[in-house]
């Protein structure tokens, strides 16, 4: 199938659709800024607050986006290209911290050391919550790097380093790249835990001004700076990533190569690994053990957890059935059938991504005033909201993986005498189901543990795990806390062993 060739519309109009909802932020947005008008925003935006929220809010996602990557690809590695023992457990482990909110490993990380706090304690937090959005694709990448380039460049005498840096981690540039993107975008739009750490950024002043007064011409306004930052990363991301294709065929990649790792050196990579493990679960969960155990001025309701659990399962569930179905002809379209449209319409799902959830349940309450009347305060409208916050994860993993798959097998398809859409749904479709099943899994996850659209936008009475634990944390009523939060970890365990399991047979598939 050639990339020049046009997106047929059975392709093109689902994923304008993705793309219109998305943008519904924006709508909101710019209609706020219009309404205070042009010297008011100009008033808000160029002054010497404005400047230390940016600031600030760059530093803390620079920093937790190296880090992250760091980290990231440093655990890929160990996984992957290493022949330590226990490859697999490691791998589950060090995907665990996917399965705990930010905010909750905030309140643990606060409830242990009191004064961590500020820009170290939110670097630490979010860092810890988001190198695993980088470890996953490098190490599903990495699995499909050629052994026979490395072996090639090895004989020919080209140090470790060289291959690890020069060789293999450019090959993965786009998994690297891509995760570094959701990383920074995720530290842009994060709430609770700069909240928790009392560091304030764009997020924290944002909630602040629709909850304190309600300033929403103000919230806009700074609003619309988060969106220029998203902008700014999605371009910078494309720049970096570049259009190389990652697909190999024939036997190049029916085995992975590993190096040889001695017995000091299998020690100092548990060593590390364990210290990362500790400090992204240990902490956390040791800290909901402690809060159970505890004793509580509120009685807790075992039907009221148990009621919990269902709703934000529901929630989760229809929030990734809703995000696969729309990212899948955005992630096709993009790779598939590039053009500036189709590469348009991906950019454009990032952008909400980067604003605080409370800006987007604002603006569905706006839009589901206007134009989604009968679903206003309902489940849907919900729904709608978390697609329109986490439907970057689901594209970029659907788009990676597409990425890494041969061309040529549809191309055959085609000569065989199958229309486009056919070819798709038979050959494209079942070779990405892996990263299509890694984005649902991500959806769902990030979609449970997500805390201000679903404060705003729950139907009435609702109650799901991260507003019971939000609700009660505030009040530092940790004891009330611990069965809801043991009973959130558990649930986004689901999704977080999906991945690392689709990540453990993708390697074990290009071995056999």
């Amino acid at each position: 199938m050639n990339r020049k060739v046009r997106a047929p519309w059975a392709v093109m109009l689902p994923a304008l659709f993705g793309a219109i909802i998305t943008l519904l932020p924006l709508w909101y947005l710019v209609d706020q800024v219009v309404r205070s008008g042009w010297g008011a925003f100009s008033d808000e935006i160029f002054q010497d607050r404005t400047a230390r929220l940016v600031v600030r809010s760059f530093l803390l996602t620079a920093s937790v986006t190296i880090f992250s990557v760091v980290i990231g690809v440093f655990a890929a590695w160990i996984t992957t290209m290493t022949s330590i023992r226990g490859r697999a457990v490691l791998l589950v482990l060090l995907s665990v911290p996917l399965a705990i909110p930010s905010y909750l490993s905030a309140f643990a990380w606060l409830s242990w050391q009191p004064g961590l706090s500020g820009f170290r304690g939110a670097v630490l937090v979010l860092t810890l919550a988001c190198y695993p959005y980088v470890m996953l694709p490098v190490a599903a990448a990495l699995r499909r790097v050629d052994p026979a380039q490395i072996e090639v460049a090895r004989s020919l005498g080209s140090s470790t380093f060289d291959v690890i840096f020069r060789l293999a981690l450019r090959q993965v540039r786009t998994a690297i790249v891509g995760g570094a993107l959701l990383v920074a975008l995720y530290v842009l739009s994060d709430f609770g835990a700069v909240a928790a750490m009392r560091y304030e950024v764009f997020t924290w002043v944002i909630y602040g001004a629709y909850r304190s007064g309600f300033n929403p011409s103000r919230a806009a306004s700074l609003s619309m700076v988060l969106v220029l930052a998203a902008a700014v990363l999605v371009v910078l991301e494309s720049r970096i990533r570049g259009r190389g294709s990652l697909a190999r065929i024939g036997k190049g990649v029916a085995r992975n190569i590993r190096w040889k790792t001695s017995l000091p050196t299998m020690a100092v990579l548990w060593l590390i690994s364990a210290l990362v493990i500790a400090a992204g679960v240990g902490v956390p969960v040791v800290s909901v053990i402690n809060w159970v155990q505890r004793d509580s001025a509120t009685a807790v309701n075992a039907g009221l957890v148990f009621e919990s659990i269902v709703t934000s399962f529901q929630i989760g569930l229809f929030t990734a059935i809703a995000a696969t179905l729309i990212a899948l002809p955005i992630g096709i379209g993009v790779v598939r059938f590039t053009s500036w449209p189709t590469r348009t319409i991906e950019r454009s799902t990032y952008i909400s991504h980067a604003l605080p959830g409370i800006v987007v349940a604002i603006s569905l309450v706006y839009a589901g005033v206007r134009l989604l009347r009968p679903v206003y305060q309902e489940l849907p409208l919900l729904v709608l909201g978390q697609v329109v916050l986490f439907l970057p994860l689901a594209v970029a993993s659907i788009r990676t993986s597409i990425e890494q798959s041969s061309v040529h097998l549809e191309e055959v398809s085609r000569s065989l005498g199958l229309g486009q859409m056919l070819t798709i749904l038979k050959v494209t479709v079942p070779i990405a189901l892996p990263g299509i099943a890694g984005g649902a899994a991500l959806v769902m996850l990030a979609t449970v543990k997500e805390l201000p659209t679903t404060l705003l936008l729950r139907p009435t009475g609702t109650e799901t795990l991260a507003t019971s634990i939000w609700k009660y944390s505030t009040v530092t009523d940790y004891a009330a806390v611990g069965p809801y939060a043991v009973a959130l970890m558990l649930l986004a365990a689901v999704p977080t062993a999906v991945l690392s399991a689709i990540t453990i047979v993708k390697g074990r598939s290009h071995q056999s």
